[in-house]
């Protein structure tokens, strides 16, 4: 009897994305291991690593950040197509995944992505695992498009945020789906609104940015990503949020087409898509979300594969 193929479909969600680490602990604990992981935006970047075998160097990394080690990670680009580089933090992701190519990882992986010029969605399944997930996760206005084989590309989650639909056509039988966007607009998205203490060369004053240093980009940065103290949204926070509400109408679109066996969605009310520095809550919020459908995983395995039905017609 053949075996039933299990694959995760991991949305995006930016930060929230941490919550994908605890699924697959969850699983993991379990002795529930998926042979083919999809994912979208921060789903890739987590996919790839649990794909490559590189969980742990991601969990240790994404449990380390405070809010002022994601500032100093964010490369300001007042001439180029995103506000945000992006270079220093893919820098560490290289060091996670030098030299890993997609079609050597012993799981198969695939990075959603979508072209810029034509808006064609683009699974990314070959070549080098880090220009896949820089692609796949190049939030359109905030990180600049990625360049692969001739077609400038960004964030996958403007076609398909939580990729049931490629996980099915890879092979998968069982498919779980991770939406990290399913309380968007009943909790709210909440950013940056602790008052952790920076550094005095990175606090934004109030007053017009008239000289372009090092402090004037270091302000104008820390405006656009925390916004100012009147509480009025920085642009990086603007955007963001504008892009979790339209990625969470596609999402719910999508999936009401293309349904998987099982979704999940963490509890992630009143995180924000910048809080990265919240990771040890939203792993474990993750791995609140998966227990609770552990036994179910395991029954949808255990079942035979659906059967094969035979089209061919006999002449009478």
């Amino acid at each position: 009897m053949a075996k039933q193929k299990f694959a995760l479909a991991l949305g995006g969600g930016a930060a929230r994305g941490w919550a994908h680490i605890g699924i697959l602990r969850g699983l993991a604990d379990a002795g529930l291991e998926p042979e083919i992981v999809v994912g979208t935006s921060i789903g890739a970047i987590v996919a790839g690593h649990y794909a490559a075998g590189r969980l742990d160097m991601l969990e240790d990394f994404a449990r380390q950040l405070t809010r002022r080690r994601v500032f100093s990670f964010l490369d300001l680009s007042v001439s180029g197509s995103g506000l945000i580089a992006g270079q220093r933090l893919f820098d560490r992701f290289d060091d996670h995944l030098t030299g890993v190519r997609v079609e050597d990882l012993p799981i198969r992986f695939a990075a959603i992505a979508t072209d810029l010029s034509t808006g064609q969605e683009v699974w990314l399944r070959r070549g080098l695992v880090t220009d896949a997930v820089r692609a796949s996760s190049a939030i359109p206005g905030i990180v600049k498009p990625v360049s692969i084989n001739g077609r400038w590309l960004i964030d996958g989650c403007l076609v398909n945020p939580v990729p049931v639909s490629v996980c099915r056509a890879l092979g998968a039988s069982v498919v779980v789906g991770v939406n990290l966007t399913t309380e968007f607009g009943r909790g709210g998205i909440c950013i940056g609104d602790d008052e952790e203490d920076l550094s005095s060369d990175v606090v934004a004053e109030e007053t017009p940015i008239t000289r372009w240093n090092g402090r004037g980009a270091l302000q104008l940065l820390h405006r656009q990503i925390f916004g100012r103290s009147d509480g009025a949204p920085g642009i990086t926070s603007v955007i963001l949020n504008s892009f979790s509400i339209f990625h969470d109408r596609i999402a719910r679109a999508r999936l009401m087409g293309d349904p998987p066996d099982l979704l999940v969605a963490p509890n992630l009310t009143g995180i924000g898509v910048l809080d990265f520095h919240l990771a040890d809550e939203m792993i474990e919020s993750g791995r609140a979300a998966i227990e609770p459908h552990i036994q179910s995983i395991q029954r949808y395995l255990s079942s035979p594969p659906p059967a094969l039905v035979n089209t061919r017609l006999f002449a009478g």
